[in-house]
């Protein structure tokens, strides 16, 4: 692995919270994003996010350190799993200009089972004024996205999906599966409330890029939490 031989694991008490590191050398840091957390802050959440904790991490306690991280992509809220952060500027710009070429698997469980075992959902997406996105056909009033699916389980209720994320939109899977009529486990935005469901049934499960430095291709995965395989 790139500048590996540079880097040894942290101890678990040196893990920050929610945020198993799977990853780290000079360039980037990839690590396993617990649901409930966020990426970045918002207006009520500053400190309890990924960026903050992680920035803290690089810096080791040192408030002087100029060490930080660069944010290259989000996962919602409540979406779990595989997230990679720049350690510098040009590392940033360079993951978000290859971004679109790079492989993105998640796996999702969703209310009953889409029309079709397999297939791509095209749509373009738009967002309305209290920041819920939803599907247009005029290309002029949202933006180009496509997400493929593929069954991989199914029960009376539920299905298991494995989601080939195609582009890269804001609740983008959430959106798609829900006017497919198959909404994710646990969504309250554009779901159903369900009593007993704990958490949004999604998971960033694999994320496939070129190393910035190298330009080696990797892979890192975060497996897929055991209560998604208990609902079906």
């Amino acid at each position: 692995m790139p500048g590996e031989e540079s880097f040894k694991r942290p101890s678990k008490r040196h893990q920050p919270r929610g945020l198993p590191i799977l990853y780290e050398d000079r360039d980037i840091l990839v690590v396993n994003k617990a649901h409930g957390l966020l990426t970045v802050s918002n207006d009520k959440v500053k400190e309890n996010t990924a960026y903050y904790l992680l920035t803290a991490y690089v810096r080791k306690g040192n408030q002087k350190s100029r060490n930080r991280i660069f944010i290259v992509h989000r996962l919602d809220r409540e979406t779990s799993g595989v997230i990679v952060f720049a350690k510098t500027p040009q590392v940033k710009r360079f993951l978000q200009d290859e971004w679109s070429g790079f492989k993105k698997t998640y796996y999702a469980v969703v209310h009953g089972a889409p029309p079709e075992k397999e297939g791509v959902i095209t749509s373009y997406l738009a967002q309305n004024s209290a920041f819920n996105m939803y599907s247009v056909s005029d290309s002029r009033k949202g933006k180009l996205a496509r997400t493929g699916y593929r069954v991989v389980k199914q029960s009376e209720k539920y299905s298991l999906l494995e989601i080939n994320l195609l582009t890269g939109r804001k609740n983008q899977i959430r959106v798609h599966l829900s006017e497919k009529g198959c909404p994710v486990v646990g969504d309250k935005k554009y779901g159903t409330k369900e009593k007993g469901i704990r958490r949004l049934a999604l998971h960033a499960a694999s994320l496939t890029i070129l190393h910035p430095h190298t330009k080696e291709e990797m892979t890192f995965e975060a497996k897929v939490p055991a209560h998604f395989r208990s609902l079906i």
